[in-house]
């Protein structure tokens, strides 16, 4: 056996072994989605009714720290928790943007190691083993393209809630400010 055999196998063995992470990274990447698919669509059940859970407990955090500190370097209190409460919201849509990402590249992933053994039982002539690991390779790529596209969807819509939340967080907070001195 030549040392292009030897590597050949080698990459044939790592492959091989990359199969169930992938294929587990995979059903875990799309157990996560539909948690925040539900999520989602929850938010969005709140949002047409007129409610936003996030944006009112937001607002209820600024209303305490109003509360509870105001007078001196209140407008510094604010802004931290401003500051604090859009890191959070942009952290959660980076976890969103991740899957997006990765999603296709398990699924690629999950298609090409499959396919490996397909050709092998293809060259066999065991049609068995070519046809079901042709299955695994095409599911893997359908879930994972499923995934990234309603990641994509979901983080497009919770974008623009982010920034209309912000928005109106920041106006909530100025009217605070605005109380305390007295201005209104």
């Amino acid at each position: 056996m030549t040392a292009v055999d030897q590597l050949r196998e080698l990459f044939h063995h790592i492959a091989a072994f990359l199969v169930w992470p992938v294929l587990l990274g995979l059903l875990g990447l799309l157990a996560a989605m539909l948690v925040s698919l539900g999520a989602f669509l929850r938010e969005t059940w709140y949002r047409r009714a007129g409610r936003s859970l996030a944006l009112e407990r937001a607002k209820k955090a600024l209303d305490e720290i109003a509360a509870n500190q105001p007078g001196e370097g209140l407008d510094l209190r604010l802004e931290e928790k401003l500051q604090n409460t859009e890191r959070e919201h942009w952290r959660a849509l980076g976890r969103l943007r991740l899957a997006v990402r990765v999603g296709p590249s398990l699924g690629l992933m999950g298609t090409l190691i499959p396919m490996a053994d397909a050709l092998q039982g293809l060259a066999d002539g065991n049609l068995p083993a070519l046809a079901s690991n042709m299955v695994t390779a095409f599911a893997a790529t359908v879930i994972g393209l499923t995934i990234s596209v309603a990641a994509y969807l979901i983080a497009a819509a919770r974008e623009s809630w982010v920034r209309a939340d912000s928005q109106e967080l920041a106006f909530h907070a100025e009217r605070l400010l605005r109380v305390g001195k007295g201005k209104e």
